[in-house]
């Protein structure tokens, strides 16, 4: 690949100087939990601070900036910190169809971005753990597999990039699609269950996240990852553990 973005590994020892692009209930979050895990807000962008689009300037020297805003927005945000030479982590979900303006922007602008439907790490587990299980299902007969995804009522994308995300793994395991229930209801972090079914039993899993906390948590992992000089390109949560030896 082509030389790392410009602006430079963090220095050991050092906070990662944070860029948060939009300051909803996940910019809020990322905001009290930074300094515990190393990191240091240095910008703070809502949309009244982005009418006229994100500089280099409005910035304030930021080495990684995490957005999380509307699917509407966020791609857009998304290319203007590419060119403005910020590596991004992309925490904005229901936009994946348009990946590809993201890709070109990342090697256009010779710069990287990282994105996920989740960040938190035990989702990424039990997307591994949703794949094998529905490998092993597909080997027996009988089985039918569902999920239903469960989120907070202000949730705009239905369903969820987690949902979306863990029916792939599925279908990539059982070799047919698998159908997804969204239910949006009061103040739910996220839970997501796998449902194997057959005749006579049932296997569920069960992954629920009690504090939003959790995702922030990720997106700061991820973007001290990024801000690492990553050659440019875009990246996943599975490049960031599978270099931590986390998970394959």
């Amino acid at each position: 690949m082509s030389a790392a973005p410009t602006n430079g590994a963090p220095s050991v020892g050092l906070p990662v100087r944070v860029a948060l692009i939009g300051m909803g209930r996940m910019g809020r979050a990322l905001d009290a939990l930074a300094p515990e895990r190393g990191c240091e807000v240095v910008a703070r962008l809502d949309a009244a601070e982005m009418t006229n689009g994100i500089t280099a300037a409005d910035l304030r020297g930021a080495q990684v900036a995490i957005e999380f805003t509307t699917p509407e927005s966020s791609v857009a945000n998304a290319i203007l910190l590419l060119h403005a030479g910020c590596p991004v982590v992309i925490g904005t979900t229901g936009w994946s169809a348009q990946l590809p303006a993201i890709e070109a922007a990342a090697r256009d602008a010779q710069c990287a971005a990282l994105w996920s439907p989740n960040f938190s790490i035990g989702v990424q587990l039990f997307l591994a753990m949703a794949e094998d299980a529905a490998k092993r299902a597909r080997e027996v007969s009988g089985f039918d597999a569902h999920v239903i995804e469960t989120h907070h009522i202000a949730k705009l994308d239905a369903p969820s990039g987690t949902g979306i995300a863990i029916a792939d793994r599925l279908r990539d395991g059982l070799g047919r699609d698998v159908p997804i229930t969204s239910v949006r209801t009061g103040s739910v972090p996220g839970t997501h269950e796998i449902i194997f079914d057959a005749p006579f039993e049932q296997i569920r899993l069960v992954h629920e996240a009690r504090d939003r906390r959790v995702f922030a948590d990720g997106a700061l992992t991820a973007a001290r990852w990024l801000a690492a000089a990553r050659a440019p390109g875009v990246y996943t949560m599975r490049d960031v553990l599978a270099s931590s030896q986390a998970i394959s």
